[in-house]
């Protein structure tokens, strides 16, 4: 198992930055495929970016592409996720994912860190 801690989140203006960060603890941490999820009130959970340990591959879904970065920095067992030039409709819980490198399903979750973007 793997405990995530994120931090970071807060109020930001549109078209302005934020970085969250993920601080991972627990035997093996490099041995986890790592991701963001984000969830808005009244909607679902929806993809933000991943990071795949083995081949070092980011991928990130429509809405942010261009605009946030997932990064890692292993000597600190975290991972990052930069946003740049946000919009209002960033605005939701983020949370943190990790899961095996053999899973196909992220099963470990951190708690979550709120974003709020105002217009």
């Amino acid at each position: 198992q793997v405990q995530l801690v994120e931090s970071g989140g807060g109020m930001v203006q549109a078209g302005g930055s934020l970085r969250l960060s993920c601080a991972g603890s627990g035997r093996a941490f490099m041995l986890y495929n790592m991701a963001w999820f984000r969830q808005a009130p009244g909607k679902e959970r929806e993809f933000v970016a991943s990071v795949t340990r083995s081949s070092g591959a980011k991928d990130y879904g429509e809405a942010v592409k261009g605009r946030f970065t997932i990064s890692g920095d292993n000597a600190k067992s975290t991972i990052y996720l930069q946003m740049n030039n946000v919009k209002p409709e960033d605005t939701a819980v983020y949370f943190c994912a990790a899961k095996t490198l053999i899973s196909a399903n992220y099963s470990n979750w951190g708690q979550g860190t709120q974003v709020t973007v105002s217009s």
